[in-house]
């Protein structure tokens, strides 16, 4: 039985062209910082997004950790949601390692951050108070787009505030597709919209865009080179990162359009439930639908995860029930999810 994997847009395979693209890689030593297709991708990366330069790490959660750190000291705050991952989803580790204290608030149905909260978290230059120094906005946040207009009206209030401005752009090309979609534009120029608001940008490679690993962290050359400090002290640069590295540049070039592809694919599932007693889902905006059990299946989850893997379907429900569409995945795989999903609250 082949298995339908929707657990997340992590377990993605390279494609053969992929591979023969990392196999071609012109190599060097990326710790001196002379591998050509690090150098390269972290070039492509920056301009494409607007940014004077980059920074290749193996993963969003180091990327997110090293922006933190370049921005904020000892002793400072940054105000950021309760669902974010930089906040929830990674150990903690700006409290951790860089004693910087995150200021959560709660989000919005749109998964946005209200402003008048925003600003009523900012603490006043007081000794009794972490000064605060970095709104940290994620877009897109579990699968939800947040709007370019809601993104202007934030930062500026950040800036206003002399506050810097970070987004956790994991899934920034999801969010860049979907915005074309609905602008008529493309992808590219949507994406550089988004991230010509902040003053850095986590892109993850790894995620819907299909790379084995790695993510990029954009900013300022000052910032860049504070953020090449932290990464030292958060296990320090890869080697012949140029595999790697080829493979986000090929991803770049070949895999960004489709995305909308998995968008469709998530609207289709989400289609396949319809109707179905004893749930709920969120419609999606980009690649993720989220699942709720009502009433007496509340407690059933762990039950219908189990019912979903016995039919060849993986899902994840550490909060709720999630379902994430990737290039590993095609119409039948997602009709053969729907259709499980419903067979479990039929039988």
């Amino acid at each position: 039985m082949k298995i339908v994997d929707l657990r997340s847009d992590t377990v993605t395979q390279p494609s053969e062209a992929m591979r023969a693209a990392m196999f071609a890689a012109p190599l060097g030593d990326d710790v001196f910082g002379d591998d050509p297709s690090v150098n390269a991708l972290q070039e492509k990366i920056a301009a494409l997004l607007g940014f004077e330069a980059a920074l290749f790490v193996p993963t969003g959660t180091q990327s997110n950790l090293c922006a933190i750190l370049s921005h904020c000291q000892r002793g400072d705050e940054y105000i950021v949601g309760q669902m974010q991952h930089c906040y929830r989803w990674e150990g903690g580790g700006a409290a951790v390692f860089g004693s910087v204290q995150p200021q959560p608030l709660n989000h919005q149905p749109d998964g946005s951050l209200a402003l008048t909260e925003i600003e009523s978290a900012i603490k006043p230059d007081d000794p009794h108070f972490a000064r605060t120094r970095l709104l940290a906005l994620e877009n897109t946040l579990g699968g939800q787009v947040l709007s370019q207009v809601y993104l202007e009206k934030a930062t500026k209030l950040a800036r206003s505030r002399g506050l810097a401005t970070h987004l956790d752009g994991a899934r920034l090309f999801n969010a860049a597709v979907a915005q074309a979609a609905a602008n008529g534009s493309d992808a590219r120029t949507e994406a550089h919209r988004i991230a010509s608001l902040f003053d850095s940008v986590s892109v993850c490679f790894s995620k819907g865009l299909g790379t084995p690993a790695g993510s990029a962290l954009c900013g300022s050359k000052e910032l860049i080179a504070r953020a090449r400090r932290v990464r030292k002290m958060a296990g320090g640069a890869m080697r012949q990162a140029g595999l790697l590295a080829a493979a986000a540049s090929y991803a770049l070039d070949h895999q960004v359009e489709r995305l909308a592809q998995d968008h469709a694919l998530a609207r289709r599932l989400a289609e396949g439930l319809e109707g179905v007693e004893g749930l709920s889902f969120q419609v999606p905006e980009t690649n993720i639908v989220f699942v709720d059990l009502l009433g007496p299946a509340r407690e059933r989850s762990a039950e219908l995860l189990q019912h979903l893997k016995a039919q060849g379907v993986l899902a994840t429900g550490l909060y709720r029930l999630r379902f994430v569409t990737h290039l590993g995945v095609d119409e039948a795989g997602v009709d053969r999810a729907a259709a499980a999903i419903r067979s479990f609250f039929q039988a």
